[in-house]
């Protein structure tokens, strides 16, 4: 038996263990996104789980079999995961390192590496608290390793759906079409046209900042990304969680970096899947992109919780 928690017009959201879930499911080969952030390997428990250590590195890589095997020809894996720290020590594990390798590495799951990405939040509160604000001795850790994996060399992706605004500097040479061409110190050749094929915008970089200081320089975000820090204590659901009293999930995966890879990845009627679906950010995120989408999380308050996401897109929920 399957505990559906609720559906709305594009997705359901499942409460279970991801292993089983995705069994009872039949899944296989259905899926074109997977989009997750994992309980990170900590050294304290969390409400919302997690193992550590050796635990945590066996368990993990076995999850890349279950993942390539619901996954479509052209499909794609994305997995954002923070940092660990040695217990006690001003010293960072390779925890993190080792069970990304390990889960790419995994030969019955065939998978590859597309490329890494970095989610930068400057906003992040100083961490680890000891080393950085009480002995002062390492600077913030603020950002998390997002790993772009697939069982294929060629996914489905187009860069053309996450194009930057220009910048004002490139909009001048454009306008002026003078630039240096030729031999660069890098070895690269720029032809005498290189830079003057105007398009829709730049290609976005593989560093996400979800914060920004406009004293440094102008906004320039995806066009398909909303600007909501996952630290806005104004947004819809953090704002509505505080005036019903709820403690909302404290990993939340933020909403730009879903709508990045889901515009990213997918078109309008495929399948993604997050299989530690917490406040469900990936569920939301593919509502309003028109994907369908199947959620799962061990937790039912946390899947009760996340209900209040869609009451912003005014989104009918069910059983």
């Amino acid at each position: 038996m399957i505990n559906k928690l609720y559906k709305t017009e594009y997705g359901k959201y499942y409460i279970g263990k991801c292993e089983d879930v995705i069994k009872k499911l039949k899944l296989e080969k259905k899926v074109q996104l997977i989009l997750t952030s994992p309980p990170f390997p900590l050294n304290n428990k969390k409400k919302y789980g997690n193992l550590s250590g050796n635990d945590y590195l066996k368990w993990f890589s076995s999850l890349a079999e279950i993942f390539a095997s619901v996954l479509k020809p052209t499909g794609s894996i994305v997995i954002e995961m923070g940092n660990a720290w040695e217990p006690k020590k001003p010293v960072q594990s390779l925890l993190t390192l080792k069970s990304l390798l390990s889960f790419v590495n995994n030969k019955k799951a065939g998978l590859r590496l597309c490329q890494e990405f970095i989610c930068y939040n400057p906003a992040r509160i100083p961490s680890p608290a000891q080393w950085v604000t009480i002995n002062r001795i390492r600077a913030i850790d603020s950002f998390t390793h997002i790993w772009w994996m697939s069982n294929s060399d060629n996914p489905k992706a187009d860069n053309r759906k996450i194009l930057r605004p220009y910048s004002k500097s490139m909009k001048k040479l454009l306008e002026t079409k003078n630039f240096n061409s030729g031999k660069r110190p890098s070895q690269h050749f720029i032809s005498e046209k290189g830079f003057l094929s105007k398009k829709k915008g730049s290609i976005s970089h593989n560093v996400l900042e979800l914060e920004h200081d406009f004293n440094e320089s102008e906004l320039r975000f995806p066009f398909s990304m909303q600007r909501i820090s996952n630290t806005k204590s104004n947004d819809f659901f953090t704002k509505t969680c505080k005036e019903k009293g709820i403690i909302p999930h404290p990993a939340r995966m933020p909403l730009e970096l879903a709508s990045f890879f889901i515009n990213f990845l997918t078109d309008e009627s495929d399948l993604v899947l997050d299989p530690f679906g917490g406040s469900n950010t990936t569920g939301f995120s593919a509502e309003k992109a028109k994907r369908k989408w199947i959620s799962i999380d061990t937790d039912e308050e946390y899947g009760n919780q996340s209900k209040i996401r869609f009451k912003e897109i005014k989104s009918k929920i069910t059983r």
